[in-house]
């Protein structure tokens, strides 16, 4: 089954990632002000976060290429009264969009890329951050233990992905926080601007 085809099958249901509110990390990056000016949510799934930034003020776009996430977070912002953007795109694809932000954010999209999507993702991506924006990217750590899930990513690759044409501001432990109950999934937090 191909990626898109599974994520869009996930969606019918509620996957362990769809937690029915923003991830921790994020309500911290905005509560810092860190988070900054209009922000694009690359893999948004049902838009929890980006409807969270939409609520703090910001103008907030999220995308995904599973329409029936799509479909739940618009279904969501107009209930909530929130005039986030939300459309149907490849993360790989996002110079399509034809529009940059200050600020994008990614919680869990860049740890389901194959080595041959990095590069494609990392040229996607500076397509619509500003010069000077950051990335706040969200993954699996490779110090999460066990084979569930997706694949674990350590410093090394994250470093190595992003070398030319931008700085790592930092890379530090963090958590996912999933519907699976209690406990926490080790990940890497990174914040990395674009030169």
């Amino acid at each position: 089954m191909a990626a898109d085809t599974f994520f869009d099958e996930v969606y019918r249901g509620i996957p362990p990632w769809d937690i029915g509110r923003p991830q921790k990390e994020i309500i911290r990056l905005e509560e810092t002000g860190e988070i900054k000016g209009d922000v694009l949510d690359v893999g948004c799934g049902t838009g929890e976060n980006a409807l969270f930034l939409a609520e703090r003020g910001h103008i907030a776009w999220g995308v995904d290429f599973a329409p029936r996430a799509i479909l739940k977070a618009k279904a969501k912002a107009k209930k909530r009264g929130l005039k986030a953007v939300f459309l149907i795109q490849d993360a790989l694809k996002l110079q399509n969009l034809m529009k940059q932000f200050d600020t994008v954010i990614d919680c869990g999209l860049f740890h389901t890329l194959s080595d041959a999507e990095r590069p494609i993702f990392e040229r996607s991506l500076e397509s619509v951050l500003k010069p000077g924006g950051t990335y706040f990217m969200l993954c699996f750590s490779d110090r999460e233990p066990g084979a569930w899930g997706p694949r674990r990513v350590t410093q090394t690759e994250i470093r190595d992905t992003f070398s030319d044409g931008w700085e790592i501001n930092y890379i530090q432990e963090a958590n996912f926080i999933s519907n699976l109950g209690e406990e926490k999934i080790w990940a890497w937090l990174s914040s990395i601007i674009r030169l």
